[in-house]
């Protein structure tokens, strides 16, 4: 068992606005020695971008840069390999600083352990190094309150399905509950409003970019009229409609 001498937090940034981390977020980054995010390669990073302000002097950075993002199909074995090492030696690059005993700040976009990809280190640490995960506000929970879409109310079930399912799996789900959110949306968008015309759902969508930040925008799906969409975006479809 490693020297328990440093202290690890996952530290959930929010949707996008600075203004939405929550209190013990920001006293989290204050308190560590080393701040760790998540980056494609050439790039700091949302996370990063987010807590830009709160940034002490001589804080030490461990970005971690994915190997791939895209460019390789997700169920692709070069894809599985390359991203499970990338993985094991960026938690081995933290586990450094934690039996040096330094206390490490992972940020993660979001919430750490709602599609976030800190939790991949989280299971890789936590039973080694005393452990905080703070949760932070959501995407979809930045994005309906930004387009001010009441989502689920009384006894409405809400789906959270990622873009990434099958076309005819996306279509079954979407006609099985009364609200949804649809994640991971950026390329997968036209396979998204397919599924939701064929669920006779399109209608109700509502497509959210880069919801919370200074570029943000809201606008129905049926009235978008290109299908380029960035890797901040998402698609509700509210169940409660104002019903008495």
């Amino acid at each position: 068992m490693s020297t328990m001498t440093g202290r690890l937090y996952g530290v959930g940034t929010g949707p996008g606005d600075p203004e939405l981390l929550t209190l013990k977020a920001v006293r989290a980054i204050g308190e560590a020695d080393v701040l760790a995010y998540f980056a494609k390669a050439g790039r700091s990073g949302n996370g990063r971008a987010i807590v830009e302000g709160l940034l002490k002097p001589g804080m030490t950075e461990l970005p971690l840069y994915y190997p791939v993002t895209t460019e390789i199909d997700k169920e692709h074995d070069d894809y599985k390999g390359q991203i499970t090492g990338f993985y094991d030696a960026s938690a081995d690059a933290v586990a450094a600083h934690l039996a040096a005993g330094r206390t490490v700040a992972i940020l993660s976009e979001g919430d750490p352990m709602f599609y976030g990809s800190y939790m991949h280190l989280h299971v890789r640490l936590a039973h080694r190094f005393p452990t905080e995960v703070i949760p932070g506000i959501t995407a979809m929970s930045g994005c309906w309150s930004l387009s001010g879409l009441p989502i689920v109310q009384g006894d409405d079930v809400l789906s959270v399905l990622p873009g990434t399912m099958a076309e005819g799996e996306l279509e079954r789900r979407l006609g099985d509950t009364q609200a949804a959110v649809i994640m991971k949306v950026g390329r997968n968008l036209p396979k998204i409003r397919r599924a939701l015309a064929s669920a006779g759902r399109l209608g109700e969508a509502v497509y959210v970019e880069r919801g919370t930040t200074p570029s943000s925008m809201s606008i129905r799906l049926s009235e978008k009229l290109d299908d380029t969409a960035p890797y901040f975006s998402l698609v509700l479809v509210p169940g409660w409609g104002g019903r008495a």
